[in-house]
């Protein structure tokens, strides 16, 4: 396949137009192409999924849904979010699909709106031991909008105290309990949250952002049966595009469509819904939940090998698509460690675990994932090479991608990712 397939869709009449623009989709595939991309909330979509996003539905206005619009020539618009809405529903067995939401704060801010009036109170994961700036941080409109409660974890096990979840339902009666984060390496206990919210009236919302494609994969258990909404992206291990979506009950459907639109947005992308519709035909399939288990069995095998090389995976370990890792036995910050495996051509984050010492632009420790390196086609031997080679980077390496080692741990890299191409021509 050509190269400008992932380029656009007319790449030599934008290369003769903007070729500073051009310049930089060929460099972005470049630099996907030459390093090791670890980022646990990113991946590679599909061509077809690419397709989809840069056709000419992104000129269509729809305020509304299929069949209520508040525009004319929506005929065949409604057609794709349709398709998206009837193939979401059916990828997660649920009642009702949302396939509006712009992306994953787009979503929790629907459910926000769905479900609470400003001042409510909402219990959450704190996002130093692992929640989401959407889950009531001072500095996200959820904090400065609603009373936040947070929950954290066991300072011994490093997992959800949820010992801890259920004295503070009882304590503040919370009109929503949150379940989900975006850096939780272990399995959440979606029928204990389901429990104590009807213990105390509360609705209970998952947010599945990074877990949702191990969900679509059938590669771990699902929240839908248990929760009364779940919101997520669609761009992470699920490997569709850049966006979000929302899954509920019947009896919220109602109340989610309206804090969808009008409540919380206008006109949908319908480019980036027929794109959602691609994706999930895609996640129906039986090569989607081969990658998805993949996904899970590389992650296991990347904590392992790095907690073998001293950088601790917390928790002890990993049930999903990332893992936590606490470098203070290396002496190494997770910010320098960031910049030294960037120099190498490992793309990773700095990210505080819990009780960190360290201030968040900081950190203690690194996050890592298995979503790109899986879509390439690696498998558990890659995993343990790329611990290999993560561990020289901090330990040996340097901010400087002219230091010796940062040289030499991306010539090997290059190697690796030379027999394991993003988009392969």
């Amino acid at each position: 396949m050509s190269d400008t397939t992932f380029y656009g869709s007319d790449y030599a009449a934008l290369q003769a137009f903007d070729p500073e623009i051009a310049g930089v989709l060929v460099s972005e595939l470049e630099r996907l192409r030459g390093g090791l991309q670890l980022i646990a909330s990113e991946n590679f979509s599909s061509p077809e999924v690419l397709t989809a996003l840069g056709s000419t539905l992104s000129n269509k206005y729809a305020e509304g849904y299929p069949g209520r619009r508040y525009y004319g020539g929506c005929s065949e618009v409604d057609k794709a979010e349709e398709l998206a809405i009837e193939r979401c529903k059916a990828l997660f067995g649920a009642d009702h699909a949302n396939v509006q939401p712009h992306s994953g704060a787009s979503a929790n801010q629907a459910v926000y709106g769905a479900f609470m009036q400003p001042g409510d109170t909402i219990l959450a994961m704190s996002l130093p031991h692992g929640g989401h700036l959407t889950h009531g941080t001072k500095m996200s409109f959820s904090g400065k909008w609603f009373n936040a409660v947070h929950y954290g974890v066991d300072k011994d096990t490093e997992d959800i105290d949820y010992e801890e979840v259920e004295r503070l339902a009882k304590e503040h009666r919370p009109k929503v309990i949150l379940a989900g984060g975006s850096a939780i390496p272990r399995l959440i206990d979606f029928e204990f949250f389901r429990r104590v919210a009807d213990e105390f009236g509360a609705i209970f919302w998952v947010d599945a952002a990074h877990f949702i494609g191990l969900v679509a994969g059938k590669a771990i258990p699902s929240p839908v049966p248990h929760a009364d909404v779940v919101s997520f992206t669609t761009h992470k291990v699920l490997r569709g595009p850049r966006s979000g979506a929302i899954v509920c009950k019947e009896e919220h459907r109602a109340a989610i469509d309206r804090a969808v639109f009008p409540m919380m947005q206008g006109g949908p992308q319908m480019h980036t819904i027929a794109a959602k519709a691609v994706n999930f035909k895609e996640c129906a399939t039986p090569e989607y939940a081969a990658y998805a288990a993949q996904v899970i069995e590389n992650s296991k095998v990347l904590a392992t090998a790095l907690g073998e090389h001293g950088i601790r995976p917390t928790t002890g370990g990993t049930d999903t698509h990332l893992s936590l890792h606490d470098l203070q036995g290396v002496l190494v910050t997770g910010a320098d460690a960031e910049a030294r495996c960037d120099a190498a051509g490992i793309t990773l984050n700095k990210n505080a675990i819990p009780f960190d010492p360290q201030k968040p632009n900081i950190a203690s420790g690194i996050r890592v994932g298995t979503p790109c390196v899986t879509t390439q086609g690696m498998g558990t031997d890659e995993m343990r090479t790329i611990a290999e080679l993560i561990a020289r980077a901090v330990t040996e390496g340097d901010a400087d991608a002219q230091h010796p080692v940062s040289v030499e741990i991306r010539e090997q890299v290059n190697d690796l990712v030379g027999r394991f191409p993003a988009y392969p021509r």
